[in-house]
C-alpha cells in the first residue's frame, strides 16, 4: 500500500457501521481500523490488494533480473547506502550478502506472501552494522566464544 497515513476509523465504528466503513474504504482504497484491545489492521478492497500484490512481484522480479547482470547489481549495490545509510559500517562483501538476501527476501514475499523474510533481513544486518560500528561491540563479538561459560540462559518476554 502507500506510505501515505490511510483515513482511520475505530473497531467500534466498523462494528457500528460496516457499511459505511467499507464503502469508506471502496472510495479510499484503505482505511485504517484502530483497536484498542488488539493490533490495528488496514481494510481495503480485493482489487488493491491485488494491485500492491502485484506490484511487489513486478518490483521484486526486477530486482531478481537486474541481480543477474553484473552492471544491474552494481548498480543496485551503488544504491544501498541511500535506502540503508548504516550499511556504510559493513564490509563490501557484507553488502552484497545483504543485497542478495533482501531481494530474495522480496521475491519469497511476492511469490510466496511470506513478508516476514524481508523485515527478518533489514533487521538483521541493521543490528550487523549497528555491532560493527561500535568498536567494543565489534571486539567482544569477535572473541572466540570456545571454552566461555556465560552462564544459565535468560529469557526475555
Amino acid at each position: 500500500m502507500s506510505t501515505a497515513p490511510a483515513e482511520s476509523v475505530t473497531f467500534t465504528d466498523l462494528s457500528r457501521n460496516p457499511k459505511g466503513v467499507a464503502e469508506k474504504a471502496a472510495a479510499l482504497g484503505r482505511v485504517l481500523v484502530t483497536h484498542r484491545d488488539g493490533s490495528d489492521f488496514i481494510l481495503t478492497t480485493a482489487e488493491v490488494a491485488e494491485r500492491h500484490d502485484e506490484n511487489l512481484n513486478i518490483a521484486s522480479r526486477l530486482f531478481l533480473a537486474l541481480m543477474k547482470r553484473d552492471s544491474g547489481f552494481k548498480s543496485l549495490l551503488l544504491g544501498m547506502p541511500d535506502l540503508f545509510p548504516w550499511v556504510r559500517h559493513l564490509e563490501d562483501e557484507e553488502v552484497r550478502e545483504f543485497a542478495v538476501e533482501l531481494f530474495q527476501a522480496l521475491s519469497d514475499a511476492a511469490e510466496l506472501d511470506a513478508t516476514e523474510a524481508v523485515h527478518r533481513a533489514i533487521v538483521s544486518w541493521r543490528a550487523t552494522a549497528r555491532i560493527k560500528a561500535d568498536p567494543d561491540q565489534a571486539k567482544d563479538a569477535a572473541r572466540p566464544l570456545t571454552g566461555l561459560d556465560l552462564g544459565p540462559a535468560r529469557v526475555h518476554e
